[in-house]
């Protein structure tokens, strides 16, 4: 039932989340983003799902995915809270040793500082287990130290450190299996080189090259062995905040398009009291309600614990999100014509940041192949 009727809590942080953001320009630049992630913060918002012994709310996946679906429907979305508190401060706070804890999460939830996470490489896109960035031990002194390549990171030269996903060789069967490792920004070796994109975002994208990068043991998080179930800690909570961000995204441009139908007069008549506008408009909407449902369920099925199907709603959540959001955007835009492609109505940037929601972090055809494979037991054919 939780999943289907929001609780009068939610409904108040909702509200609070809602106001705050609206108080705040458009944040179109590095500054006006630091200053609202940082105000955002004090006020609990970035950290909320969190352990409270840590500084954080104490709250869950589904609490900081409102938080951002709030920020996102005022025009603000924060797309490092994806990153920073809902995939690396999930795994820290699930698998890290005390000292990582203590360490990482209060700065993480009071805004201080920020970590990135790198997964993508030029060769291993959605194909995880084509992972080869490597990491191996040194015998003599216990060090690790990684090789490879990262694409596609997001604020790496805001964040203090990247939460990287590199592989190591099992002893017992020689396979490689994932682990995850904190990469200080000022590590010896560790190279960032901004992407070029034609993406208006605040946040950039860094191609990275780890080069012999030398870390102390105590770099790894978690328990080397446990492979597959520490990543898809901090990748099913990913799937959960990027449907948030869409979902904002979409109301935002339907927001626009609404007071712009209910304000554009033609013949003496509103243009959104015309069908051919108000029925695309209602379609957006009822889209983008039923892609929240989706996401709600998948954030409450992850904080209780049900790993396996949390990782079957988030992807469905992420893709409903993807979808309803291209089609919010393109509907919002539509119905403001040619005023729709303006700087004034801020809408035309959207276009390609809708794209985002469909394409990262994992792409629908991968989404397809998940539900058609693990739901509904067809073949593969790969």
């Amino acid at each position: 039932m939780t999943t289907l009727i929001e609780s009068e809590e939610h409904k108040s942080l909702r509200a609070a989340v809602s106001a705050f953001a609206r108080t705040h320009p458009h944040t179109l630049n590095a500054e006006d983003n630091k200053r609202l992630w940082q105000e955002a913060a004090k006020l609990g918002y970035i950290g909320v799902n969190l352990p409270e012994a840590y500084g954080g709310g104490g709250a869950g996946i589904a609490e900081l995915a409102l938080v951002l679906e709030e920020l996102g429907a005022a025009g603000n979305p924060l797309l490092m809270m994806i990153v920073s508190p809902a995939i690396c401060g999930t795994v820290i706070s699930r698998f890290g040793t005390e000292e990582q804890k203590r360490e990482w999460l209060p700065p993480l939830a009071d805004g201080t500082r920020l970590m990135a996470f790198g997964i993508t490489e030029p060769d291993a896109g959605s194909n995880s287990h084509r992972i080869t960035t490597t990491a191996r031990r040194d015998a003599a002194t216990g060090d690790w130290i990684l090789t490879g390549r990262k694409v596609f990171v997001s604020g790496v030269d805001i964040a203090d450190a990247t939460l990287i996903v590199g592989r190591t060789e099992d002893a017992r069967t020689g396979r490689l299996k994932p682990c995850l490792f904190i990469v200080p920004r000022d590590a010896p070796g560790f190279e960032r080189r901004p992407i070029d994109m034609e993406l208006n975002a605040v946040e950039r994208q860094f191609e990275l090259t780890l080069d012999d990068v030398r870390l102390p043991a105590d770099a790894l998080v978690g328990d080397e062995d446990a492979g597959l179930l520490q990543l898809f800690a901090g990748l099913n909570p990913e799937r959960v905040m990027t449907a948030a961000f869409g979902i904002g995204m979409g109301r935002h441009a339907l927001s626009r398009a609404l007071d712009y139908a209910r304000e554009r007069t033609v013949w003496k008549t509103p243009i959104g009291a015309h069908q051919a506008i108000a029925h695309p408009l209602a379609q957006a909407h009822i889209d983008l309600e039923l892609a929240r449902l989706m996401m709600q369920k998948a954030a409450h099925l992850y904080d209780a614990g049900d790993d396996a199907g949390a990782g079957e709603a988030a992807n469905m959540a992420k893709y409903a999100a993807g979808e309803a959001c291209v089609r919010a955007v393109d509907q919002a835009v539509h119905t403001l014509g040619g005023n729709g492609l303006t700087r004034e109505y801020g809408l035309a940037r959207l276009i390609t940041a809708s794209r985002v929601a469909r394409i990262a972090p994992v792409s629908r055809e991968m989404i397809l192949n998940y539900v058609s494979h693990q739901t509904l037991g067809l073949p593969k054919s790969y």
